[in-house]
């Protein structure tokens, strides 16, 4: 599903709420540095006929038309959530673009959170990890704990290591959310022992403030994915729940 729009919605988000979207990408193309199994936008290679991607000028506009718009008509907003078409943080302008959401947000509804939704491969640069500290749920995703299965299941860029992704997370120090799909098929299961405990290590080393624990929603670019149910997932994830973290469970 393509955001043709650079703010799309107000959406109903089974883990934001009322989400307003941004899409910092091409409006009619996809740009990412994963190739995701289970991308609701498809395959990347579906997604190039457009590369132009907004400016900071640009997402101004539309944003501050958006949230008067939206604040005129009593339209409730909980989130200001950068998602899109693609990895947001590959945007040049996104520390600028987070500035200015930041100020337009403090204007118009100042109770709603800023959330990222990113794959946390750009997080190494200082200037996006600064915005991403500025912004109230940086967002984190991190589905495997090795190499070769985040190659099955996130298909990224050759240069992607998840020992690089953790030294990332680690600046953090906590303080941010971790995203995590659990599916299945004939390649993988996310609840096989070994990848439940290396997640589960990972996990515990980097001591995020919340995670995000969800499966398969929409329809999927890869035929035969499997998903889990709410109470399949409780109980994989149950032995960090005992060790007091706060766990988000969606299906």
């Amino acid at each position: 599903m393509m955001r043709e729009d650079i703010v799309f919605g107000p959406i109903h988000s089974r883990r934001l709420g009322h989400s307003l979207g941004i899409n910092l990408l091409p409006r009619n193309g996809k740009l990412c540095n994963f190739d995701c199994i289970y991308c609701e936008c498809g395959w990347n290679r579906d997604g190039r006929g457009d590369r132009a991607l907004p400016s900071a000028r640009d997402l101004e506009d539309a944003l501050a038309a958006k949230l008067r718009e939206c604040a005129e008509a009593g339209v409730p907003i909980d989130s200001i959530t950068f998602s899109g078409d693609g990895e947001p943080t590959l945007n040049p302008d996104f520390p600028e673009i987070i500035d200015i959401t930041v100020a337009l947000r403090d204007r118009w509804y100042p109770e709603a959170r800023i959330s990222v939704l990113s794959n946390a491969t750009m997080a190494w640069k200082d200037e996006v990890f600064d915005a991403l500290r500025k912004v109230d749920n940086p967002i984190m995703k991190l589905d495997a704990p090795t190499d070769a299965l985040c190659a099955k299941i996130n298909r990224p860029s050759p240069s992607y290591h998840v020992g690089d992704v953790v030294d990332s997370l680690m600046r953090f120090e906590g303080d941010f959310i971790l995203q995590t799909m659990f599916l299945k098929c004939a390649d993988f299961d996310s609840s096989s022992p070994e990848v439940l405990q290396g997640w589960m290590d990972l996990v515990r080393k980097l001591r995020p403030r919340e995670i995000m624990v969800y499966t398969l929603d929409r329809p999927a670019p890869m035929q035969g994915l499997e998903k889990f149910t709410v109470e399949e997932m409780a109980a994989l994830v149950k032995p960090l729940s005992d060790e007091g973290f706060n766990i988000q469970i969606r299906g």
